[in-house]
């Protein structure tokens, strides 16, 4: 078993770009064909990558990515900053152009990470998209097509892909 290791970002990327074509071909078939148990042993490869994964020296995703805020995300938030949920919208928020027209992020990285350790400001409180990501522990079939974009951006969802590559041929 490896043993936590900081995540050196320059090197994940560079990697990430050189393999994500074949990681997102090897999910595209296994979401064809799933063999059986496939949720049982990714649950096991999870814990391995976790123990692997320290997220505070990378923080990819909130420097790269925007979650979803939802209604209830938005409220809860909103009212921790005694702002209106609309005041919230108006400062920090976009909606998306054209598909569901989700409430995202203005800016990346996001306006509540800080930069220094990497820690999010409203932990307690963040966005559920944020609370759930990189969804590995998910069903595999319903958040397959989550994965094969966060090989390329999320150390973990690429280390547990990697492990399913070598141990699911």
């Amino acid at each position: 078993m490896s043993k936590m290791q900081p995540i050196n970002l320059r090197s994940f990327k560079q990697k990430a770009k050189h393999k994500k074509s074949g990681m997102r071909r090897f999910l595209s078939r296994l979401e064809r064909e799933s063999p059986k148990g496939l949720d049982k042993k990714i649950a096991i490869l999870e814990k391995e990558v976790w123990q692997e994964t320290d997220c505070l020296t990378c923080a990819n995703c909130c420097k790269t990515m925007t979650p979803t805020f939802t209604d209830k995300d938005m409220k809860r938030i909103s009212a921790h900053f005694n702002m209106t949920v609309t005041e919230f919208q108006k400062k920090w928020l976009k909606r998306e152009r054209g598909g569901d027209r989700d409430w995202l992020n203005k800016v990346e990285p996001c306006q509540f990470l800080n930069l220094k350790d990497n820690k999010c400001s409203i932990y307690e409180i963040r966005p559920a998209d944020c609370a759930g990501f990189p969804h590995l522990s998910k069903k595999f079939k319903d958040f397959v097509h989550i994965h094969k974009q966060n090989v390329e951006y999320c150390p973990a969802t690429y280390k547990l892909v990697e492990k399913m590559m070598t141990s699911m041929p």
